[in-house]
């Protein structure tokens, strides 16, 4: 603890109100409106930047547009393709708390500490932060993944501990759970249909870890997800789907609860894309035929803060 004569030197020996600044509020509480910083834009990856190629993370970066020093498809997320040439491994080390990965195609082994997880195609496991990991493919693999990284970067932080063990969800535990909650009689009358991973070490936002949230959902043929809207980003993986699935997007709805002015995503197999927070957004399958996407959000970050504030269109 410093006395009096060592607080006396430090100010003296450093300016400590040279980097003060003062804001009149109008002018400093909206910066999104004033401009000072952007909204996180709309924007699609397709499956194309994974078909082929070598061993490799494929950031879905707009880091640009959102002024972040690395990586980033939101404020505080990256999400990532991977591809894993047969025989071959990818060691990951980023600096984030939590990571989250689908498995698009092929089969392989996880390793991270002690833990070994081996996974199928359509299969799901997250890993925490604090500890390199080494995925190592037997067959040619593709995977969707997401990590909070850009968070923790913008927070300063520079090491993390582990809140949670490698934990997979089994690609056939993970339909069979989403086609329970499909076939339960009143399916029909909910506002969507899936399955949201959770783990047990995080009761209170029941979420896959407790900054990422993850779902398995099931867009039935002819059926339509009526707009709703959150403070999360959502970036949204395509499972599969047939022609004439595709998503609305925009910020008002109009009087008769449609979105007004959307901007219209139409879905491909293996396709990413952000829906902003704060937006309102629809899924719609005119197909004769049903269709899977995984959603993945901070929206265990945002649960914990109470500031998700999910809502539906009336």
């Amino acid at each position: 603890m410093l006395d009096r004569t060592d607080a006396a030197t430090l100010t003296n020996d450093a300016d400590v109100t040279a980097d003060a600044q003062y804001f009149e509020y109008t002018k400093a509480a909206n910066p999104i409106g004033a401009k000072l910083i952007s909204r996180v834009p709309f924007k699609t990856f397709p499956a194309e930047l994974y078909a082929d190629g070598p061993t490799r993370v494929i950031p879905l970066d707009l880091s640009g547009e959102l002024d972040c020093p690395a990586p980033a498809t939101g404020p505080g997320l990256v999400a990532n393709f991977v591809r894993i040439v047969a025989g071959e491994s990818l060691r990951l080390a980023p600096l984030a708390s939590s990571q989250i990965f689908y498995v698009i195609r092929g089969s392989g082994t996880a390793v991270q500490g002690d833990h070994e997880i081996p996974f199928t195609k359509a299969a799901f496991f997250s890993l925490p932060g604090g500890l390199h990991s080494v995925i190592t493919a037997d067959e040619d693999v593709a995977m969707y993944y997401v990590n909070d990284a850009p968070l923790l970067t913008y927070l300063g932080v520079d090491s993390v501990s582990p809140r949670f063990k490698p934990t997979l969800y089994p690609a056939d535990r993970a339909e069979a759970e989403l086609q329970k909650i499909a076939n339960e009689t009143n399916a029909g009358l909910r506002s969507r249909i899936s399955v949201l991973l959770g783990n047990v070490n995080f009761p209170q936002t029941r979420t896959v870890t407790h900054v990422l949230w993850a779902m398995f959902g099931l867009l039935p043929r002819h059926s339509i997800q009526k707009p709703h809207r959150h403070q999360s980003i959502a970036l949204d993986f395509i499972v599969d789907c047939p022609k004439g699935c595709y998503t609305l997007v925009g910020t008002e709805l109009d009087e008769e609860g449609n979105i007004a002015d959307a901007t219209r995503v139409d879905w491909t197999p293996g396709l990413a894309f952000v829906t902003p927070p704060g937006y309102w957004h629809a899924h719609f399958n005119e197909s004769a035929e049903d269709a899977r996407l995984i959603p993945i959000q901070d929206a265990g970050l945002q649960t914990y803060l109470r500031a998700l504030d999910i809502r539906f269109a009336k």
